[in-house]
């Protein structure tokens, strides 16, 4: 699943991109706030940002200065009414990816996001050259030190995750919610029971693991 942030005070547009682009395996999570929303970038890892301009408390133009100044690497497209060349140059100077006007058709900011998320993928993928582990969003598959790996939707669904947060604590109560095919009605031990297979198929020994770090009383850390 794609993790998308959004900051948009426009409740009635958010909402209906949330459910166009929930279509496309990406869950939105919207704030109206600028600054909460800068908030939840900090602790939390997004695959992509949709910035507004026009926000309450804090421009959007001052929103992608903060994103540069604290060196966030985030992939951005502006979806904004504001079509003014100054303001299309300054944003993409600054931090942003892509500019879209507003108004347009949901699908072409499919469109934009998928064409801006395979450039994402193939810096990151000549970034991280060292790394043991390459994801396929496309393909849904993961491959270890080059081999593909024969996991089921919830086991790829849930290393994804980890190879998302690494080196960040995820709570099973995490885990379930930003998953599409665990049980949410399941008991938090389902959680374990996924985190045991993926051990078994990348050989991670759950008594002295490599990777998946069992965090006595709250779930679980990936590290590479």
């Amino acid at each position: 699943m794609i993790n998308i942030l959004m900051i948009e005070d426009d409740t009635g547009l958010a909402e209906l991109l949330k459910e166009y682009l929930a279509k496309f395996n990406m869950k939105v999570t919207n704030f109206e706030s600028p600054t909460k929303g800068l908030q939840a970038l900090e602790k939390m890892h997004y695959d992509l940002l949709i910035l507004d301009l026009s926000l309450p408390e804090l421009d959007g133009i001052d929103v992608c200065k903060k994103i540069a100044k604290n060196a966030i690497d985030i992939p951005i497209i502006i979806s904004s009414a504001r079509s003014d060349y100054s303001d299309k140059v300054l944003a993409l100077e600054i931090a942003a990816d892509d500019y879209l006007a507003k108004p347009y058709n949901p699908r072409e900011l499919v469109a934009r996001i998928q064409a801006l998320l395979r450039r994402t993928k193939l810096h990151k993928t000549q970034k991280n050259a060292k790394s043991d582990f390459d994801i396929d969003e496309n393909e849904m598959t993961i491959a270890h030190k080059g081999n593909k790996l024969n996991l089921t939707s919830a086991e790829y669904e849930v290393l994804a995750l980890f190879l998302k947060n690494k080196n960040r604590v995820l709570t099973r109560d995490f885990i379930l919610e930003n998953t599409k095919t665990m049980d949410y009605e399941s008991i938090d031990r389902s959680v374990d029971v996924i985190v045991g297979r993926i051990r078994k198929k990348i050989g991670d020994d759950p008594k002295e693991p490599h990777y998946i770090k069992s965090i006595r009383g709250l779930g679980y850390k990936f590290e590479e």
